[in-house]
């Protein structure tokens, strides 16, 4: 098999060398050095909007235009405003204060907000007139993405189950994210249970490629070459990646998260909601387990999430990862034969290497 057909519609779309779409990640990862490097170096660098304010997003998306003049994207939560009752703010901070109090801190409050505004978020990227916006957690109106496309704005929606590629194709979806169950970080399931939406890459790709007939990004354990090879044999049109680019130079992350990724065995992983309210995918710690001591009293997302946040940044100022919220997929220790804290062009161009590699293997098995 030669690699040159492993060429797809998505890699030609955005002139990408290497068919790797760096993953937007919440949480400080998804820096404008790391994808405009991932971008310059001939693959998709992604930003994570979600947790920005329309102001932040527009100053981050010109600080990328001015590292780079190739595509790029932004992500965002679709989240509709959150407005918890007294009694649920309280019983989470219940279970939070005494955490809180071992870093000192005073026992929380409810707050103003919870998340940024997306309708805002969702204005602003209309006005950026930027290359690609992807969606998760929800879906966006018909009209919402007739917007967008009319500004020049590709659409991806993510998807953790066929319905919900179905539900983005009927919206006019441009191509599907398909979060296998190995993903890092917050599941985006939106239609049904979270527990019957846990479907592996492998198994979820094929699947979404069938029933919809966009192309389909694949997303989750995927960390090197031999990854996007499988991805794309299975009707992919380019890799996700997320977990291997959060150990990069460029990341944002801090270093006691970034050695913990590297440290983490095929088994560190649990799916948890006790952190921000929406399952999620990170390396269990302390946090994570003495939370789930209390899962009854966790609130909502965003509600959850806005609740342990200081308590999370002062952690991250104090070098502590036992208080982090520490997000990683499956395959997180695939990246340690990566040398530490490698800069993401470096990795890109590693990745085209294994990729030809894995690629030109096959080939010869053919013969």
């Amino acid at each position: 098999m030669n690699e040159d057909s492993f060429v797809t519609p998505f890699a030609a779309r955005f002139e990408l060398r290497v068919p790797v779409v760096q993953a937007p990640m919440a949480g400080g990862a998804t820096t404008p050095a790391l994808v405009a490097a991932v971008s310059n170096a001939g693959g998709l660098g992604f930003l994570a909007g979600a947790a920005l304010s329309p102001e932040k997003i527009a100053s981050e998306v010109a600080a990328i235009r001015a590292l780079t003049d190739r595509p790029f994207g932004v992500n965002l939560f679709v989240l509709d405003p959150a407005a918890p009752d007294e009694a649920t703010v309280r019983r989470a901070l219940d279970a939070i204060d005494p955490l809180r109090a071992e870093f000192d801190l005073p026992p929380g409050q409810a707050l103003e907000r919870y998340a940024p505004d997306f309708r805002a978020q969702l204005e602003t990227l209309i006005e950026l007139r930027v290359p690609i916006a992807s969606f998760t957690f929800g879906l966006l109106s018909a009209q919402d993405v007739a917007r967008l496309h009319a500004n020049g704005t590709y659409v991806i929606g993510t998807a953790t189950h066929v319905a919900e590629g179905e539900a983005w194709r009927e919206v006019g979806a441009d191509a599907i994210a398909a979060q296998g169950s190995e993903a890092g970080a917050h599941r985006g399931t939106f239609i049904g249970a979270f527990e019957d939406a846990l479907v592996g890459t492998m198994a979820l790709v094929p699947q979404l490629v069938d029933a919809t007939g966009l192309p389909v990004l694949a997303a989750g354990g995927i960390m090197d070459g031999r990854g996007i090879v499988a991805s794309l044999a299975l009707g992919a049109q380019a890799a996700v990646m997320g977990t291997a680019f959060l150990t990069s130079k460029e990341s944002g992350i801090p270093q006691v998260w970034k050695a913990r990724v590297r440290a983490a065995s095929d088994t560190s992983t649990s799916v948890t909601r006790v952190i921000t309210g929406r399952h999620a995918r990170g390396i269990r710690n302390p946090l994570m387990q003495r939370l789930t001591e209390t899962a009854g009293q966790t609130a909502p997302y965003p509600v959850q999430n806005a609740l342990t946040q200081e308590l999370r940044q002062t952690a991250s100022r104090a070098g502590n990862s036992d208080y982090l919220s520490l997000w990683a997929g499956q395959g997180a220790s695939l990246g340690r034969r990566r040398a530490e804290d490698v800069g993401a062009a470096e990795l890109v161009a590693q990745l085209e290497e294994e990729w030809h590699a894995a690629a030109s293997r096959i080939g010869a098995l053919q013969r």
